[in-house]
């Protein structure tokens, strides 16, 4: 059992429906396996499954626990700031495929 720092300017969804909450919404949730530490209160990039940048987010809670199935998962909670505009998407998305994802296929 042991905590995980995710950088603080990614926030990656794995999930459409958790994306599409917070589009829609303007707050979601995004749950994430192990043991993770979000920074709280802070801004960061939100990027789609595919790893493209859509948006500016906050960050308002980190919670860590134990499912009732056994596992440990990272819930997430967040607000949206404002979507990305094209130009801003396509240099975020650029950079990040550089530092963090990897070369594009």
């Amino acid at each position: 059992m042991g905590f995980a720092t995710e950088f603080n300017s990614v926030c990656k969804f794995k999930s459409e429906q958790e994306l599409y909450e917070l589009l829609e919404y303007g707050r979601g949730k995004m749950v994430k396996s192990g043991f993770r530490v979000f920074p709280t209160g802070q801004k960061v990039i939100a990027y789609t499954p595919n790893n493209v940048a859509i948006a500016i987010v906050r960050i308002l809670a980190s919670i860590a626990e134990i499912n009732f199935q056994g596992d440990e998962v990272t819930e997430v909670e967040m607000e949206l700031v404002r979507k990305l505009t094209e130009e801003e998407s396509k240099i975020q998305t650029a950079l990040a495929f550089e530092m963090f994802f990897g070369e594009r296929a």
